[in-house]
């Protein structure tokens, strides 16, 4: 039986690392790191994010502003208060809450924001980094992906990792984390799906990722034994909130699996939070 990843544990660590990161700048700058998330329209499954990512920062004793916007804002007005809010010395962090209204280019959008103040990482000078192996303002999800193999106590390097999905948000960043940490790494996507191979892939991961967000996609039965399961999916089916992978199945071959929810989740906030701290000591030269 495969031993749970415990993914509050895994963020209460990084939060506690935090905490003296950020009582070290307000005694050296007096300054309290602020994040201005922006949201536009109301989207359930962003709630829950918004929610957490306040609840975290009053916690970490950080400055949150959430700049709810109307789903038919026009993009120029949009576009408007990013350039305010990265011209603002008092904000250290901005967020575009995805998915944004169809009308609006998300990636012309993000593309705007102050690559010194994009605390999700998904400016192409931050992913660029990522490319050249340079620390930088990264995906917070990939991070945390990254986070919980390096709990596990795994060498990476050589291993053969299967990544199952290809997003700029998770898949894409993680895969070039993986291979700056030397492992072998395949993409697989909705091409490989398609063709019929995605069990032989899965079936050959030592480590595997899965973040696709269709609910348990990938069967138990395809999940190597003694493989490291990190299913980043969260799906809601009826009344429970369930994975990409089938997870009672998987429980049964893999050595290390994470619950959902519990697993990727809170650790991916933890790493906003991180990044939001860091992007503060970029800003002051730090």
């Amino acid at each position: 039986m495969a031993e749970l990843i415990q993914g509050r544990e895994i963020a209460a660590n990084i939060k506690e690392n935090l905490n003296k990161e950020i009582e070290a700048l307000k005694d050296k700058y007096g300054i309290c790191p602020c994040l201005c998330a922006i949201e536009v329209g109301q989207n359930p499954a962003s709630a829950v994010y918004l929610k957490a990512q306040k609840k975290n920062a009053e916690k970490l004793g950080l400055d949150y502003k959430l700049h709810t916007l109307d789903k038919d804002i026009k993009e120029g007005k949009l576009v408007e208060l990013i350039c305010q809010l990265n011209n603002d010395k008092n904000v250290n962090g901005i967020i575009l809450q995805l998915p944004v209204p169809a009308h609006l280019d998300a990636k012309k959008i993000i593309n705007l924001i102050n690559p010194l103040k994009d605390v999700e990482g998904m400016h192409p000078e931050n992913l660029g980094k990522i490319v050249l192996n340079k620390q930088g303002l990264a995906p917070c999800t990939a991070c945390a992906v990254m986070e919980i193999l390096k709990s596990t106590g795994v060498d990476l390097y050589g291993k053969e990792v299967v990544v199952v999905g290809h997003s700029e948000i998770v898949g894409k960043p993680l895969a070039l984390m993986l291979l700056n940490k030397f492992a072998t790494t395949t993409v697989c996507h909705i091409g490989t799906g398609e063709r019929g191979v995605l069990p032989e892939h899965v079936n050959r991961a030592e480590i595997l990722v899965v973040a696709v967000g269709k609910a348990q996609l990938v069967k138990g039965n395809w999940v190597k034994p003694g493989a490291i399961v990190v299913d980043v999916g969260i799906n809601r089916v009826e009344d429970k909130l369930v994975g990409d992978v089938e997870f009672d199945r998987a429980s049964k071959r893999a050595s290390f699996i994470t619950p959902v929810p519990g697993g990727v989740g809170p650790i991916t906030v933890a790493i906003l939070m991180q990044n939001l701290v860091r992007a503060t000591k970029i800003q002051l030269g730090e």
